[in-house]
């Protein structure tokens, strides 16, 4: 499995309606991760292979999104995204959680281990 990129349709599809709704309720039916990122953007090279990796990993255990931030300004605006790479980290039930910085892969999967899949 690899990363899925993500379109604000898909978003309000898929994850959350912040057209329709006013508190979080994920649609999902696992954990997700969505990378907020530009093409243009050094750090978030970095981050896209580690993904690819986690994508196939925990494969059918946590999706993994990407918004290209230049694509998706709504979205972006949505989520107050100041800096990218921003990685919003979604548990099946619960509020989300965003973290600013590119992230390595040790610490990708200690959130995943221990905030995503504990809760599961």
């Amino acid at each position: 499995m690899a990363t899925i990129q993500l379109s604000a349709a898909q978003f309000k599809s898929d994850i959350f309606d912040y057209t329709t709704e006013t508190e979080w309720k994920y649609k999902g039916d696992r954990p997700a991760i969505i990378d907020f990122y530009a093409d243009w953007c050094g750090p978030c090279k970095m981050v896209a292979p580690v993904l690819e990796e986690l994508s196939n990993e925990y494969a059918g255990k946590v999706d993994i999104y990407k918004v290209d931030t230049e694509v998706e300004e709504e979205l972006s605006a949505v989520f107050g995204i100041r800096s990218i790479p921003s990685i919003l980290f979604i548990p099946s039930e619960g509020t989300p959680m965003m973290q600013a910085g590119a992230l390595t892969k040790a610490i990708f999967k200690e959130v995943i281990d221990k905030e995503l899949l504990a809760a599961e």
